[in-house]
């Protein structure tokens, strides 16, 4: 499976590292990289994440959940689509990812 970011996944994952990164760079640096090396285990196993409590009917839509994050991805035939990275306390806007 090939992955791809969505620039909205992308953005979100950069503004929560700048966050991060206003107590510790390095820490906002360490989150970064652990979170793109966890996404990479979609590539082997696309289908390793959970179903989206907020989208029972949807199938293709999962999540894995990375410390206090919830990534929302899309399994489209060869590609798992990363669409977004929330806090995990959050609400998770459904139009964000429909």
């Amino acid at each position: 499976m090939k992955i791809k970011w969505t620039d909205q996944a992308e953005n979100r994952a950069y503004d929560i590292a700048a966050y991060i990164a206003l107590d510790s760079i390095t820490e906002a640096e360490k989150w970064v990289w652990q979170i793109f090396d966890y996404v990479r285990r979609l590539e082997r196993f696309p289908e390793s994440g959970r179903y989206v409590p907020e989208l029972p009917d949807r199938k293709d839509i999962r999540e894995l959940v990375f410390k206090n994050y919830r990534i929302i991805y899309k399994i489209e035939k060869s590609t798992v689509f990363i669409l977004t990275v929330r806090n995990y306390k959050q609400i998770l806007p459904v139009e964000e990812i429909s």
